[in-house]
């Protein structure tokens, strides 16, 4: 039996949402344990470069509802990156999943096949929707996932790596 395009991609990133919710609750609780203002935490970055671990969360969110959207052609839900606070960011992930259980299981039918192209720039790629989702989207949800809890960890929330596993039940 193989798997579905459905099973590969929405409980992952559903559990991955599950993650963030419960490292923002670990980050929320140091905050208040150690008298420092929320703010600090949700703009916090690991280089100057980097996203701050709102925009982690935004970058994931945007990731999942974007190849759903693109691979049944529905319309991808716009959420402005504006959360500035964890009640804002447990919104956006709430709406996420939301929007990723909304969208039926068969619509995902067919689409291992689907040609996407991607664009970076001047720089473009095709790729089959299976490609897409195993050798760009997974990793690229994942990468947004663990690099937010590594923003954590670096400022001191207590966070380690069965935070980032979550339940397994």
């Amino acid at each position: 039996m193989s798997l579905s395009m459905h099973k590969i991609s929405v409980p992952a990133f559903v559990r991955g949402f599950s993650v963030l919710s419960s490292l923002i609750d670990k980050a929320e609780a140091f905050a208040e344990e150690k008298k420092i203002a929320p703010a600090v935490l949700v703009n916090a970055r690991l280089a100057p470069d980097m996203l701050p671990f709102s925009g982690q969360i935004q970058r994931a969110s945007d990731t999942s509802k974007g190849v759903i959207a693109r691979l049944t052609s529905v319309d991808v839900p716009k959420f402005p990156d504006e959360e500035a606070d964890f009640a804002e960011l447990r919104e956006r992930i709430a709406k996420t999943v939301a929007f990723l259980e909304s969208v039926d299981p068969s619509a995902l039918d067919g689409t291992a096949d689907k040609e996407v192209t991607l664009k970076f720039g001047k720089m473009g790629v095709t790729l089959s929707g299976k490609d897409y989702i195993q050798k760009f989207v997974l990793p690229n949800f994942y990468f947004h996932v663990t690099t937010a809890q590594n923003i954590l960890r670096h400022n001191g929330v207590p966070v380690g790596k069965l935070d980032y596993l979550g339940s397994l039940g």
